[in-house]
């Protein structure tokens, strides 16, 4: 599938796994639009980038919709890569016995609802657009990249939440191609592991830590990059025979318990 000259939205485009997709794909001369809820990273790499940046939280429909008029305007839309989430850290019952002590039931609901429900409202309003798209050879319109985790298969102990909704991400990519096969876009998600971004922090802790958490992945004994991430979203959208897969990127680590 052909990338140049075509609009693609980032969910989480403004750092970590999202801003290095935006990088690799505008480098591929595609408009890209940032979604995300940090106004100040977001709107500085749109900037740098030549792209647009939209204000959106993944679970609100009108600003997802603006965000997917935002791309349009600038191209047709032809490209989406979902990497809008968040993370959680806690067990399913507390040590005490007692029933207030057990995972806090709000928190799992909102932690499904941003990385799960998120995750398809916008493949959902996104696949509406890219269907009044003209078809190319092949009669794609389009393609969409979601990104699960390795916790999805290797889920340690209090992960419970995020597990939970990153399995559902990789529940959906089958039923997702199939039903999205009527209109000619694909759908593909990847299981990153233990990928170096923002969250580990910055400083010498941060690195001794990195460190240690690299001597358990298989090979190569390091954290993966964002950017090795990035071209594999952009190679699944752009080739056009990829279709319906999950794929892990993980360098062969698999999550112990804890």
């Amino acid at each position: 599938m052909e990338l140049k000259g075509t609009s693609a939205i980032i969910t989480g485009g403004a750092s970590g796994l999202g801003e290095a997709t935006a990088r690799v794909l505008a480098n591929r001369g595609v408009h890209a639009v940032i979604a995300d809820l940090n106004d100040d990273a977001g709107n500085a790499l749109a900037k740098e980038i030549k792209g647009t940046f939209v204000h959106t939280d993944v679970t609100n429909t009108e600003q997802v919709i603006e965000a997917i008029n935002a791309a349009t305007a600038a191209a047709p839309l032809f490209s989406v890569v979902n990497c809008a989430g968040v993370g959680w850290a806690s067990r399913a019952i507390g040590k005490d016995g007692e029933y207030a002590s057990a995972h806090d039931l709000d928190v799992y609901r909102k932690v499904i609802e941003i990385n799960l429900v998120g995750t398809f409202n916008v493949c959902r309003l996104a696949a509406t657009a890219m269907s009044h798209n003209t078809p190319d050879e092949d009669g794609s319109r389009g393609a969409i990249v979601n990104t699960a985790s390795v916790a999805a298969e290797d889920g340690q102990t209090g992960q419970v939440a995020y597990a939970s909704s990153k399995g559902g991400v990789v529940g959906l990519t089958l039923p997702l191609a199939r039903d999205l096969s009527a209109i000619g876009v694909r759908a593909n998600c990847i299981l990153p592991g233990l990928i170096d971004t923002p969250i580990y922090g910055q400083g010498e802790a941060s690195e001794e830590f990195k460190a240690r958490l690299g001597t358990g992945v298989l090979f190569p004994k390091r954290l993966g990059r964002s950017e090795e991430f990035a071209t594999l979203a952009v190679e699944l959208l752009a080739n056009s025979y990829i279709n319906a897969e999950s794929i892990r990127i993980d360098a062969g680590i698999r999550m112990q318990p804890k």
